[in-house]
């Protein structure tokens, strides 16, 4: 039998990926959930809860997103939450069965001094809860990142969101390699990664076989792919978007799975638009990661007590301890 290390490739063709994602639904799933099951309890979920840190005033102008300063959508421009504030939501998070911990500041560039400090303490409080801890700040430097790895961070997110080609049509104030590089300071830490995108933004069929490529042709794969369905959001120039269908995002997620079968793959923003079958699709095609809470920074999710009775139905349990640790002063919980 191939030994699963050797399965992990970081060479796939765009042909290949339009094999996979294009092939009969029954034969997607099936072969995802096949692979899933090699590599992960088949059905286990892991729980994450995503706070928002700092709201709002953000300068880039993403093209879905409501706390641009771009855009007039309601969301207030508030300061950076305290440490014992954030520490507080955390427990509350490990209370509902979280096992990750993800903080959110609407930041282009990780700001200098006590604010980044005070991030620091969170990371390092998350970490004492036992807790995996994740942020996603926007860029940062070497040194921010290795300060962070000593902090004990065990994943930072920055989603690549699209293709390199249709990138542009959604983001003008900051570049594709400036997001490429951005994960490269991360892994170059030593934290793991958090990247994956979103659909239904009016891309086309190869711009998400494209985004999936620039994802699996990663060496190695990001840890964590958080698979998002877009939020129209009234205000931003995406809010007239029509609704994408699910069985698109159950392919997305499917083909993640094949083309990064050691991933965690998160299905992320868009769940309270989906059915409870549709979910129950996606966790059939290699979903094994959710955000818990009503609340995703600043758009709306299913209820904690939605997503046990559905975990119920199906027969899901939640992931009961960490899965990931990185080398750090709290790198071990």
């Amino acid at each position: 039998m191939q030994n699963l290390e050797d399965q992990i490739r970081h060479d796939w063709t765009l042909a290949e990926i339009e094999e996979i994602y294009t092939s009969p639904f029954t034969t997607l799933v099936f072969k995802a959930q096949a692979l899933h099951r090699e590599r992960h309890q088949p059905n286990e979920v892991q729980g994450c809860v995503l706070l928002n840190i700092k709201s709002g005033g953000c300068p880039e102008d993403c093209a879905y997103c409501p706390q641009s300063a771009h855009y007039k959508t309601g969301v207030a421009n508030e300061e950076l939450l305290d440490v014992e504030e954030t520490l507080s939501a955390a427990k509350r998070a490990r209370a509902q069965g979280a096992t990750r911990f993800c903080m959110g500041a609407a930041w282009r560039d990780i700001p200098t001094g006590p604010m980044f400090e005070r991030v620091l303490a969170m990371v390092r409080g998350v970490r004492e809860l036992g807790l995996e801890a994740c942020c996603t700040l926007g860029m940062l430097t070497d040194s921010q990142a290795t300060e962070l790895a000593e902090a004990g961070l065990t994943a930072y997110n920055h989603n690549l969101d699209t293709s390199p080609e249709f990138y542009d049509r959604i983001i003008t104030t900051r570049t594709y390699n400036e997001r490429q590089e951005t994960l490269s300071r991360v892994r170059r830490a030593g934290i793991t990664v958090c990247s994956g995108g979103i659909i239904g933004m009016g891309e086309d069929h190869q711009a998400r076989w494209r985004l999936l490529q620039e994802l699996a042709t990663l060496d190695p794969h990001p840890e964590s792919v958080p698979i998002n369905l877009l939020v129209r959001v009234a205000g931003t120039p995406l809010e007239e978007r029509p609704p994408e269908d699910p069985l698109e995002l159950v392919r997305m997620i499917a083909t993640a799975r094949i083309l990064m079968p050691a991933a965690f793959v998160r299905l992320s923003a868009g769940r309270l638009s989906l059915s409870d079958e549709a979910q129950a699709l996606c966790f059939l095609a290699g979903a094994n990661s959710v955000f818990m809470g009503d609340k995703l920074l600043t758009t709306s999710n299913p209820e904690v007590e939605a997503d046990l009775h559905l975990f119920q139905r199906l027969g899901l349990r939640l992931q009961t301890e960490p899965s990931v640790h990185v080398a750090g002063t709290h790198g071990q919980s």
